[in-house]
């Protein structure tokens, strides 16, 4: 699919949501996992000024149920999967007025509606529709709500995070700054475009010019996926990249002989001239590390690590046996994804980088937990950031935004940093 095959079908979509009284400001629900529909949907949405409201299965039905209710949600796109879970409280969701099935079949949508005023459709219908009856782009204001991104609370109950398009915006042109993508890059996405981790990676990509690739949908078949569309960045979290250092240490260890003395013999060469600014010998990829290479596809010149914090070791292991610029970041759903970013050529580990340009980021002092900016060797404390990439606050929940972000607009994190200093 080409963008300009992918922006037809973005006006056919969100033609299709007007042509079914579906009003400007409404909420979408988006229930089904990484798709090419999930991304034309979205984008549908910000093109026609709908606020879409990603729901997934983690949080289990009662949840969603939940989520839909409380953010109103109009229409829901889901596959037949996800139907059936709808289905079974579907009369509990007053709100809802139209779903649509992503992959559905005409003649298997039920002929009745399912509750009082609701009608459900195809996602090849509802494409037909708008593509018939095409509606001028309803282009939203920067401050305009984009996204509420519910995520799970402290009490169970999911608190939903609004965010702007200028929050996206602003974040993405920060990083941008400091980290270049191409019209020749690939991405593969597999994260959950339900976080903000990999909705934030794809609207980078997609604005870069970026060719998508999409997983099959299951786990355990990426590395078929990676395979195939042989992605040039690669984005992922610990927990993955932990599996990938066993997978290679243990298969290392296995091999013994010459290919184990051979393995640590090259890591070693390559390790130290990376440590002393050399570039590495071409013999030690040749011989050892492009066979590792081909694990993601073989043409990865930039890994990316969120979520949570990533060992050192692994950060220099997946350094040197894959090359290319491994960055790890800091951030959350309610500052639209980044804070803190690596930057380009960093070699150093242990740290999660500077902070992003469209941020101010600050240390509070936390004394009763021994945390202050007068800790040495390096200062400590809570972890503030204020700026565009703040989001407007927890939807209708006045109480629990006021918690979270001060009267000076910081928002504080809660969690716990250090400033390091490069030298």
């Amino acid at each position: 699919m080409t963008y300009g095959e992918a922006g037809t079908s973005r006006a056919a979509i969100g033609s299709g949501l007007i042509c079914h009284g579906i009003p400007k400001g409404a909420r979408v629900g988006l229930y089904f996992i990484n798709r090419p529909e999930w991304t034309i949907v979205d984008n549908a949405c910000s093109a026609y000024s709908y606020v879409s409201v990603p729901l997934y299965d983690t949080l289990g039905p009662d949840a969603v149920q939940f989520i839909v209710n409380h953010a109103s949600v109009e229409a829901i796109f889901c596959v037949p999967e996800t139907l059936r879970t709808l289905l079974s409280f579907i009369t509990q969701m007053p709100c809802v007025r139209l779903i649509v099935v992503v992959g559905g079949v005409d003649e298997n949508m039920p002929s009745s509606p399912a509750a009082a005023g609701m009608e459900i459709i195809t996602y090849s219908m509802l494409h037909r529709q708008g593509h018939m009856s095409p509606q001028p782009f309803r282009p939203p204001k920067p401050e305009d709500v984009a996204t509420i991104c519910y995520t799970s609370g402290t009490t169970g109950t999911p608190k939903g995070a609004v965010l702007s398009h200028a929050n996206f915006i602003a974040n993405v042109a920060g990083q941008d700054l400091g980290v270049k993508f191409y019209p020749s890059d690939v991405y593969i996405s597999y994260l959950p475009l339900a976080h903000i981790y990999e909705r934030t990676n794809q609207i980078w990509l997609v604005h870069r010019g970026a060719a998508v690739g999409f997983y099959q949908g299951d786990n355990l078949k990426l590395m078929d996926d990676l395979n195939t569309l042989k992605p040039t960045v690669f984005a992922s979290v610990p927990r993955l990249y932990n599996k990938i250092y066993a997978a290679i240490t243990n298969a290392v260890k296995e091999s013994g002989g010459l290919k184990e003395r051979l393995f640590h013999a090259a890591y070693n060469a390559k390790r130290q001239a990376i440590i002393n600014g050399r570039n590495p010998s071409p013999v030690w990829d040749k011989l050892v590390f492009n066979k590792i290479k081909a694990r993601l596809g073989g043409r990865v010149r930039v890994m990316s690590s969120g979520a949570s914090p990533l060992s050192p070791d692994v950060m220099e292991f997946l350094r040197i046996c894959f090359g290319g610029d491994i960055l790890e970041g800091y951030g959350m759903t309610e500052t639209s994804c980044v804070i803190t970013l690596m930057d380009v050529g960093d070699i150093s580990i242990g740290h999660v980088g500077s902070p992003n340009p469209a941020c101010e980021v600050k240390l509070v002092d936390v004394p009763e937990m021994n945390y202050t900016s007068e800790d040495q060797p390096y200062p400590r404390g809570e972890i503030c950031a204020r700026g565009p990439i703040i989001f407007q606050g927890y939807y209708k929940d006045e109480v629990q935004t006021r918690e979270v972000i001060d009267e000076d607009s910081w928002l504080h994190t809660g969690d716990i940093g250090k400033r390091t200093f490069s030298s």
